[in-house]
């Protein structure tokens, strides 16, 4: 990933060079932090970059710092004037990623939320596919994934991460692609960052938000897709190790992630076969032509960066 030229950095534009924090910064040694990643699109043709569901990802930061004790002084608007005038500056022609990140600026020692002051910054790099979007294959981690009473699973905190690398790094060693958490209870939860969705004779199923899951914004729109679009309900509901193994198809799901199809679980190739299922490719068809503003019915997910004044792309809702 590129360095930007360019980033947001208290309250101010500045070169990537001058955005430092101390080594004493307090979100640095604590974890004391909460982020988004949104991802923007670039359309040769349309010579347009367009950046996804800004609006979500920003009401989700503010719902973040609120579990947090955290202050974000911009509202959801203002944060998505910078960001599009952060990429404009960036002169990005290509596709990008986008991290807002909230954290603790404080230079002083201790434990502790209250008391302390936040900072803000934003920047944007160059990001193509995070995992492969041809096929991967998974293991069920040996780590469960973190619990709401213990480190609030619904807030993207950037001190929880470390569950997520501790699972990537475990199925990497393991031969595999990425990891499949469950619960304290034993249930499947998520993968290493991202939502899990199976297929079992064409109903589409994923677990619950009682189950630890980060409530994902790509996650909403694979189920808007495929109830709009296909006319699939989407079942939330526990989910049980084994129904992995017997599953027809399944596909992983994130900012990070997009849309990306198991082939194998834990060794057994899904569905019998490890082909990508059609309820899969259906949804990947059409996410893919909506994010980079190719599907009316969902132009209001995008909001285009160098043509800001199009008419029919707005800020769009979870919905």
């Amino acid at each position: 990933m590129a360095n930007p030229k360019v980033v947001f950095f208290k309250g101010e534009f500045v070169p990537f060079e001058e955005a430092k924090v101390s080594v004493m910064c307090h979100g640095l040694n604590y974890g004391t932090g909460c982020f988004e990643g949104i991802r923007g699109y670039w359309n040769a043709e349309h010579e347009e970059l367009y950046v996804l569901k800004m609006a979500p990802h920003f009401e989700r930061i503010h719902q973040s710092a609120r579990i947090l004790y955290m202050q974000l002084d911009y509202s959801v608007d203002e944060l998505a004037d910078i960001t599009l005038e952060l990429v404009r500056r960036n002169g990005f022609r290509e596709d990008v990623y986008i991290r807002p990140l909230l954290y603790m600026g404080d230079e002083k020692i201790g434990v502790r939320l209250h008391g302390l002051t936040t900072d803000f910054t934003m920047f944007a790099a160059p990001m193509g596919n995070y995992i492969d979007t041809n096929g991967i294959k998974v293991g069920v981690s040996s780590w469960r994934r973190i619990d709401d009473n213990a480190v609030p699973a619904r807030a993207k905190i950037t001190g929880a991460y470390i569950n997520s690398a501790l699972a990537k790094t475990e199925a990497y060693h393991n031969g595999f692609d990425d990891a499949i958490f469950l619960n304290a209870d034993g249930h499947v939860s998520e993968g290493s960052a991202m939502n899990i969705f199976l297929v079992r004779k064409g109903k589409l199923f994923t677990p619950g938000v009682n189950h630890n899951i980060l409530e994902g914004v790509t996650r909403q729109a694979v189920m808007t897709i495929a109830k709009e679009e296909l006319g699939i309900e989407t079942e939330e509901r526990t989910i049980d190790r084994t129904e992995l193994y017997i599953c027809d198809e399944m596909f992983l799901c994130g900012t990070g992630a997009q849309i990306s199809p198991v082939v194998s679980v834990d060794m057994r190739p899904v569905g019998g076969t490890g082909a990508i299922g059609p309820v899969t490719r259906q949804i990947m068809e059409i996410y893919h032509r909506a994010v980079r503003g190719e599907y009316p019915r969902f132009a209001d997910w995008v909001q285009p960066v160098y043509n800001a004044r199009r008419a029919s792309l707005q800020v769009g809702s979870p919905s």
